[in-house]
């Protein structure tokens, strides 16, 4: 059978690059070794799918090349997929911080991409192993079928269970295509050594803002059996390095000298009820022990407590590692974009191969935007081929 295009993985990538280019006038055909279609999508925020963020821009993104996403993205904008949801009927609310989820469920993302499909007359095999790939003869044959374009959407290892595997890279590898070492991002982090002692605090959330590096993010971080999580910790999760710090600042709204001035309006008070005023009681309790300052504030010096503040401030942890591809919301590093034009996101070796989505090496923050890189790669070579 003879395609003017094959797409491999009918993920949110994939699945849009079938439906942009089958519209366009080419015969397509999509396969994914997954029995349906979208999986992760189905389990993204929530279950209402967090199609895209409002706030879109390429410092949002983590890439070895910063700028390589900025073409895709400029030409395909959160609103032009914003129209499309409603052009479907989807109804949809704004949660946080430009985050557009469904106010039903994620289905009709999945049902309004194969719609599209469909409109494109897409041929869609699911549930299909590939097997061996040849490219001979300006053609790339596969699963008894041929094409002169091929594009890898098969995104990253994370989340296994769903069927995520590092596919793509060895496909990338065997077109000659670098890769950057993929790792695990938008990650849970775990705690060793002195830190297990925060383990105890299992459950317990508060509005932080956590630091590593250069990277700064203001929301919430959960305490959890293995160590830390939560949006904020998520965040951060991206820009660490093992064998590196992440502070947290655990009152990022106090001003400077806060404990000082707590200690002249109530020097009766102990430290622990004056950091639960803004943190939950029992993390409140788990700091005032580990700074060691017991008794009433005014038993305590203005020294003693600007350090607790400073330390209150840039609490570091020290994790020893991640909860791995398994926990991981998405995946950092990939097909180097080095490899591929960012107008076309055809790799420029390999004339006719084709890389979007999670399988390059560009990573959005948490909140729609590996949803929004999604699209506009994946419109980016839907338009090219």
């Amino acid at each position: 059978m003879q395609y003017d295009a094959i797409i491999l993985g009918a993920g949110a990538a994939g699945l849009f690059c079938a439906a942009t280019a089958g519209q366009r006038g080419p015969r397509v055909l999509l396969i994914d070794h997954n029995p349906e279609p979208g999986r992760k999508i189905l389990i993204s925020g929530g279950g209402r799918c967090n199609f895209t963020n409002l706030h879109t821009a390429p410092d949002r993104f983590l890439s070895a090349n910063p700028h390589f996403a900025k073409s895709a993205l400029a030409r395909f904008t959160p609103q032009q997929f914003l129209d499309l949801i409603e052009a479907h009927g989807i109804a949809w609310h704004e949660k946080t911080l430009g985050q557009l989820f469904c106010d039903g469920s994620a289905r009709q993302v999945v049902d309004l991409l194969l719609e599209e499909c469909a409109k494109g007359q897409v041929e869609l095999r699911f549930g299909q192993d590939v097997g061996a790939i040849e490219h001979r003869d300006g053609r790339f044959h596969l699963a008894g079928a041929s094409a002169p374009a091929l594009v890898i959407a098969t995104g990253g290892p994370s989340i296994p269970k769903l069927g995520a595997t590092g596919f793509a890279y060895d496909l990338a590898r065997q077109f000659g295509l670098k890769v950057v070492e993929p790792r695990p991002a938008l990650v849970p982090l775990t705690l060793g050594g002195d830190d297990v002692l925060f383990r105890e605090l299992s459950g317990v959330a508060a509005p932080v803002e956590a630091i590593c590096d250069k990277a700064r993010f203001r929301e919430a971080a959960l305490f959890t059996h293995r160590g830390l999580s939560g949006p904020a910790i998520l965040q951060v999760s991206s820009y660490w390095k093992r064998g590196s710090p992440v502070e947290i600042d655990f009152c990022p709204d106090a001003p400077h000298g806060w404990l000082t001035q707590a200690k002249r309006a109530a020097p009766r008070k102990a430290l622990r009820s004056t950091l639960a005023e803004h943190l939950p009681d029992r993390l409140a309790q788990a700091l005032a022990e580990r700074l060691g300052l017991a008794g009433e504030l005014s038993g305590l010096t203005d020294k003693a407590l600007n350090a607790a503040e400073q330390r209150l401030a840039r609490w570091a942890f020290m994790p020893n590692g991640s909860e791995g591809f398994a926990k991981a919301e998405v995946t950092a590093g990939g097909i180097s974009t080095a490899e591929l034009s960012s107008q076309t996101m055809e790799a420029n070796k390999v004339p006719g191969l084709y890389a979007i989505g999670e399988a390059v090496d560009v990573t959005g923050w948490l909140g729609g935007y590996n949803f929004q890189w999604a699209w506009a790669s994946a419109r980016a070579a839907g338009m090219a081929i």
